[in-house]
């Protein structure tokens, strides 16, 4: 048999994806309480979310949204990864407040932000070491969050995939 590596590419990404899941899934949480959630976002899903994006960017007018909504439908998948709000009374003040009780329900809890951060670092990790291309992107978590994909996530971030012979997600020209 005979496998032509540009036959299974999507296959290779989608298996790492799924590493970079478990990666996000065993990082380090701040007191140890798991509040992360993590989903991968392939074919009909990306182009949800590309979708989603345009609709920002027509009411925001800003123009990275529309380029990111062209970006994102040249990889293979979208890993997402957020967080649920749970304050976790450190009384830190690292959200602006001096203890938890007088945050505004509105405003993250750092640590949650945090803890939001470390995962996503240990998903790209897992990506370079499978030498995946991949590209944090606020933008495309922004229209998944706001899709509702991660239920109970106020804080999503999309990790773009892709494993061509040239980065998609590098050398991006902005949208005029």
């Amino acid at each position: 048999m005979l496998i032509n590596e540009r036959n299974n590419r999507k296959e290779r990404v989608i298996a790492a994806a799924n590493m970079m899941a478990t990666a996000a899934r065993t990082a380090p949480k701040g007191k140890g309480i798991d509040i992360i959630e993590i989903a991968i976002a392939t074919d009909e899903t990306i182009v949800e979310i590309s979708q989603k994006l345009q609709q920002l960017g027509d009411a925001t007018g800003m123009p990275f949204l529309f380029r990111d909504s062209e970006n994102i439908l040249q990889g293979d998948a979208l890993l997402l990864i957020g967080t649920r709000q749970q304050v976790q009374g450190l009384n830190c003040g690292y959200c602006g407040f001096s203890k938890c009780e007088l945050k505004p329900l509105q405003t993250p809890c750092a640590i949650n932000s945090t803890d939001l951060g470390i995962a996503i670092g240990s998903a790209c990790s897992v990506a370079m070491d499978q030498r995946i291309d991949t590209r944090v992107m606020f933008s495309a978590g922004w229209a998944a969050q706001q899709l509702g994909l991660l239920e109970g996530c106020d804080q999503v971030y999309a990790i773009a995939l892709s494993c061509s012979s040239k980065n998609p997600f590098f050398d991006r020209k902005p949208k005029q």
